[in-house]
């Protein structure tokens, strides 16, 4: 995956002496890389809450007036009712489907949904692409001391945010 991505922004940008984040909307793997990488690893797992403003009843539950209600965007993400093979890191199962981060496809709400999705996803999602395509572009990246990446702990920490367990490092090498 990683080298695949890195081909393309290397492929797309060869002989280019800058790129900008104009330049990026052409790079379809690395998108796709990012999507799965919010599927599984959505900026806030608990979407903030909601509050009923009337009682209803939903599969044999009744949600009383005025509860809140909090959306687990982490699980949503991980449920293989709507995803195959949910644990596996996979960015192909975005190819050919229409899914964006606005929220229309309630499988996938990594910035929620509604009129209260996140009003940053445009910024935030250029604060991805364009970096990571730069570093893609400019280094060689591996993990130090031979480690392979099937050995790496991916452990979240629980919070408010998903952030890693434990710090991850990399030897970047310059790229010629």
């Amino acid at each position: 995956m990683y080298s695949k991505a890195q081909e393309e922004v290397r492929n797309a940008f060869r002989g280019k002496e800058t790129f900008d984040e104009n330049d990026v909307e052409e790079l379809k793997y690395l998108k796709l890389v990012v999507k799965e990488s919010f599927r599984l690893h959505p900026p806030f797992p608990l979407l903030l809450p909601r509050e009923c403003r009337e009682e209803v009843d939903i599969n044999g539950y009744t949600i009383p007036l005025k509860t809140k209600v909090m959306v687990n965007a982490w699980a949503i993400g991980r449920d293989p009712k709507y995803w195959n093979d949910a644990e596996s890191f996979k960015p192909e199962r975005f190819e050919d489907n229409s899914m964006d981060f606005v929220g229309n496809n309630f499988e996938y709400l990594p910035f929620g949904s509604g009129r209260r999705n996140c009003p940053g996803i445009s910024f935030g999602l250029a604060n991805v692409y364009f970096p990571l395509a730069q570093l893609l572009y400019h280094f060689d990246w591996k993990l130090p001391n031979g480690i392979s990446s099937s050995e790496l702990d991916l452990t979240e920490s629980a919070g408010s945010t998903c952030a890693r367990k434990n710090n991850l490092y990399l030897i970047a090498t310059p790229y010629q």
